[in-house]
């Protein structure tokens, strides 16, 4: 490996993207939050910056994950709940289907088995040496329960993806989810399971959904220590939020040494994001999306699994913050002060009557990874809540919650 493909920066990767048109079939309705042209726009971008056509790259066909797949994870009356709700229209209120999170609609089971098809493909990919990394925008649907709808969210897709990959003979997978909800649904799924280490930062349980994901949330009897749960203040910013990152994920995946690592890319920590409150700009998500990139290389031999997840700020946010990510997962990263192409622009206007941003920052520079290595701040609540992690699961795998050594 030379010094240009080194994990401290790692190029000219292998990408396979799975992506079909059918995936915006997963639709909720017009005015429900989590509307598919968040998709739609982002795969627009990715192909005016030529990003799928490159020679690295390569979309991929996939498809719907069978009901065997889906019972990894979801109990069978759940799925049957699923399927009916999904032919009849009527709802399942006891499957949390017909809710105003998890609105029935027709289709539902056929739309979500292809958001959970493409998750299993990219892992199938990965995990076979077929590609270095692989990606499926549409999915990170990480609240999902194994017998409820939650959070709109019917089957878990990252959770089924890693369901398959242990199935398969992985031993050690890692979970990282940067969504700004608690990534509860994946959490639940191997709680007990000591062969998963599931991370999640998220803004504070006590003032957003799902309202779990606490520091003491750490693992079930024999798995102690694999569930890792930083929860933020509202308000956390770049620097802040990227010091909590660096404080809590690179010790640990260096630790548990993944042999895969799969990551949740919700984009509503987003200061824009309606529904939340971190205060995030698209340069300290792009930063989060290079970090764990060097991870995947550094710690995992380079197998890295994205998912898209939560981001409700359809035309400004998670177009520029997803197709940030393809970018950099492609070994191919945009420079941030690059202009969205025009033919895009019009695109959007187009498609939503909106003005589209005219650039791929929101001008914040983010030099470097705000280090936790400077010293703990008792007075900072950002550091309150990291060490609050570090105190709970840094001993169960030999770390020093003050050091890391």
């Amino acid at each position: 490996m030379s010094s240009a493909d080194s994990p401290q920066n790692p190029r000219n990767c292998g990408l396979k993207v799975f992506w079909d048109d059918r995936l915006i079939s997963y639709d909720f309705g017009p005015t429900h939050p989590m509307n598919p042209v968040r998709v739609e726009l982002t795969m627009e971008l990715a192909r005016e910056f030529a990003l799928l056509d490159s020679g690295n790259v390569d979309v991929e066909e996939f498809a719907p994950a069978p009901e065997e797949l889906l019972r990894l994870v979801h109990e069978e009356a759940y799925i049957a709940a699923v399927k009916s709700a999904g032919e009849t229209g009527l709802p399942e209120i006891k499957y949390g289907l017909g809710t105003p999170d998890n609105p029935v609609f027709l289709g539902m089971h056929e739309a979500t088995s292809l958001v959970v098809g493409a998750s299993v493909a990219g892992a199938e990919a990965v995990w076979t040496g077929q590609s270095e990394h692989a990606a499926n925008i549409s999915g990170g649907l990480h609240h999902a329960l194994a017998g409820a709808a939650s959070g709109f969210c019917v089957y878990n897709d990252p959770a089924i993806a890693i369901a398959w990959l242990l199935r398969n003979g992985a031993e050690r997978i890692a979970y990282v989810d940067v969504d700004v909800h608690h990534g509860d649904g994946v959490q639940a799924a191997f709680y007990d399971d000591p062969r998963v280490m599931t991370i999640s930062l998220h803004e504070t349980p006590r003032t957003l959904f799902p309202g779990t994901g606490f520091p003491n949330e750490t693992g079930a009897p024999g798995a102690e220590g694999t569930a890792v749960n930083v929860a933020l203040p509202p308000g956390t910013g770049d620097a802040l939020w990227l010091r909590a990152f660096d404080a809590i994920v690179p010790p640990l995946l260096r630790e548990f040494r993944p042999q895969i690592l799969v990551t949740q890319h919700g984009a509503d920590a987003h200061s824009l994001d309606p529904l939340a409150h971190l205060s995030l700009s698209v340069d300290g998500q792009r930063t989060a999306y290079e970090q764990l990139h060097r991870l995947a290389h550094e710690t995992a031999g380079g197998r890295w699994l994205a998912t898209g997840g939560g981001g409700y700020e359809l035309v400004q946010v998670v177009p520029r913050a997803w197709t940030h990510l393809l970018a950099e997962a492609a070994g191919r990263p945009i420079d941030p002060g690059a202009a969205t192409p025009e033919p895009w622009r019009d695109f959007v206007r187009r498609r939503t009557q909106e003005i589209a941003p005219r650039r791929m920052t929101d001008g914040t520079e983010v030099v470097e990874v705000h280090r936790w290595g400077g010293g703990f701040d008792p007075a900072n609540p950002i550091d309150q809540a990291v060490l609050a992690t570090r105190r709970a699961v840094f001993p169960e795998h030999g770390l020093d919650p003050l050091t890391d050594e």
